[in-house]
């Protein structure tokens, strides 16, 4: 049974919202706790691309408009982007978290933020991190040796913590990866929880969960304080450039010596601002697409022999650069389709700002608005057989016959991801290095996920690496010691 909600345009008119009607007290709140990846697309599939969802009881009741069509996802977040500000409650609780940096700042703040860092996210200067991603990944692939069995998740995402950790650190890599690991995962849980809970008692109360979240955020703060006043210091001693391995600076070095006359500069706090964005944005974003490519691979042997037998086709013994990411076409191809199944940003909210018509229906100023990518890219219009892993959906002629917005796992518009390219560049070599070592099968068949902050697991991907070149006590093709 379905409702629907209307709502009265300036002009006059009126456009019916529809929804489903719920349970009689808590709405569509239990089955979003159950399963809310899962509610979204059935809202989709039932309802159309405009969806009213309500959750919670009478007094404490979250009313949500989703919009799931390309169309109306390009409306909020490129043409009409101004008229949709990151003012819902969970970009409150990441700010009040994370601070105000490039993923929650609005207005003045954001454009000054952004054109202070854009010129260190040109394509040459996340380049020259190559070096810094393949080693990583180089010593991921040492570290498998030693199991014939992997989850590819906790392993995934400890290579994207290291990797984005050193780019942003550079030799001080070691002192935030132990305390960064240990506490985000406790970061991400207590933001999600107070998101989504219809009643958020104060931070400032003694609960349990603020207990915790308190000395989880205390201890990344610390280090990334720490980090950065050594970093500063060293940069008013002329010794501020420190190594990633790549021959170039450290992201955070970069940081501390961005400025312009118009911006000036960041202090310390907007720097740890911005490090916490990108350690928890760049870290865990890039952690779910490689685990679920690796995992799609495992289950797919046709699309594992091709993404293999390119890598293969690489020449020996010359290292991995930016450069051999163009030469991994296909390869690329499995990591768009594996973020379109998995995008590590499945949602994404805004609140509107004034009545806006998406698709035939009228938003009301001041609503939450949801946006799904996990809906989006599944959109039955625009995806044929839309479950199916199929890297050749990304061959340029299908790319350049689909809508921009059908695919969108970096988000679009002003606001789009500063880090795609890093991201994907990060991603490939990534891959390229553990194909190039291991081949691959499935033992968890299927991944149960759910959405945090980012796309997450709800259980392991455990996967069979076997050693394709020799390595220390590890014959080729054979299971590697356990």
């Amino acid at each position: 049974m379905a409702v629907t909600r209307t709502v009265r345009t300036t002009a006059g008119t009126t456009t019916p919202v529809p929804g489903p009607t719920g349970h009689p007290l808590l709405g569509s709140a239990l089955d979003l706790r159950r399963d809310p990846l899962g509610t979204f697309l059935r809202a989709q599939r039932e309802h159309g691309d405009v969806v009213r969802l309500t959750a919670g009881p009478p007094g404490l009741r979250t009313v949500m408009y989703c919009v799931f069509s390309p169309e109306g996802a390009q409306q909020v977040l490129a043409t009409q982007a101004a008229g949709f500000r990151k003012e819902n409650v969970f970009y409150e609780e990441i700010r009040q978290t994370a601070g105000n940096g490039l993923l929650t700042s609005q207005d003045d703040d954001y454009l000054r933020q952004r054109r202070l860092i854009q010129p260190l996210f040109t394509k040459k200067r996340v380049d020259g991190y190559a070096t810094a991603i393949v080693h990583e990944a180089e010593a991921t692939a040492a570290h498998w040796r030693n199991t014939p069995e992997v989850d590819v998740v906790r392993e995934m995402d400890r290579l994207a913590l290291r990797t984005v950790a050193r780019v942003l650190f550079g030799a001080d890599v070691e002192a935030a990866v132990d305390v960064i690991h240990t506490n985000f995962p406790v970061i991400s849980a207590y933001i999600t929880g107070r998101a989504y809970s219809p009643l958020r008692v104060p931070r400032t109360w003694p609960t349990p969960s603020n207990r915790r979240a308190e000395r989880a955020t205390r201890a990344v703060y610390e280090v990334c304080d720490r980090i950065i006043a050594s970093r500063r210091e060293g940069i008013g001693n002329g010794n501020g450039n420190g190594v990633v391995g790549t021959g170039g600076d450290d992201l955070l070095s970069l940081l501390s010596l961005a400025s312009n006359e118009e911006d000036g500069s960041l202090d310390a706090t907007e720097l740890r601002d911005q490090v916490l964005v990108f350690l928890l944005a760049g870290h865990e974003t890039t952690a779910t697409s490689l685990a679920f490519a690796l995992h799609l691979l495992a289950r797919h042997p046709e699309p594992r022999a091709r993404a293999r037998e390119e890598v293969d086709r690489l020449p020996p013994g010359e290292p991995f650069t930016a450069a051999t990411m163009d030469q991994l076409p296909y390869l690329t191809r499995v990591l768009k389709e594996t973020m379109r199944l998995y995008p590590a940003a499945p949602l994404t909210g805004r609140r509107a700002v004034a009545d806006t018509e998406i698709d035939g229906h009228v938003i009301p100023a001041g609503a939450d608005v949801l946006i799904a990518p996990w809906v989006t890219h599944r959109h039955p219009a625009h995806w044929t057989d839309p479950d199916r892993f199929d890297p050749d959906r990304f061959t340029p002629d299908q790319e350049s016959t689909r809508h921009r917005y059908a695919w969108f796992p970096f988000g679009g518009g002003p606001r789009a991801c500063i880090g795609r390219h890093f991201s994907m560049l990060e991603s490939v070599l990534a891959l390229a290095v553990l194909l190039r070592e291991y081949d691959l099968d499935a033992v968890d068949t299927e991944v149960p996920v759910t959405a945090a902050v980012t796309l997450q697991a709800a259980g392991r991907a455990r996967v069979g690496v076997r050693a394709r070149r020799p390595g220390p006590g590890v014959k080729a093709d054979a299971p590697a010691s356990p």
